[in-house]
């Protein structure tokens, strides 16, 4: 996945966790529009391992 991609998916997280939720949302919708075919199973696996970053809980 592109960086600029991972930077946004990273951004979205910081939103959410700053109860931010409606621009956390529209800020990973974007960065998914943007990715190709190719990268959306690895957005999917990012999301399915940083899904803690999105509520601040661990593990």
């Amino acid at each position: 996945m592109r960086p600029s991609i991972e930077s946004a998916l990273k951004r979205s997280a910081e939103l959410t966790r700053s109860n931010r939720l409606v621009e956390g949302a529209a800020t990973a919708e974007a960065a998914i529009n943007r990715a190709t075919d190719d990268e959306h199973p690895e957005i999917q696996q990012w999301l399915t391992d940083h899904a803690d970053d999105f509520t601040g809980r661990n593990g």
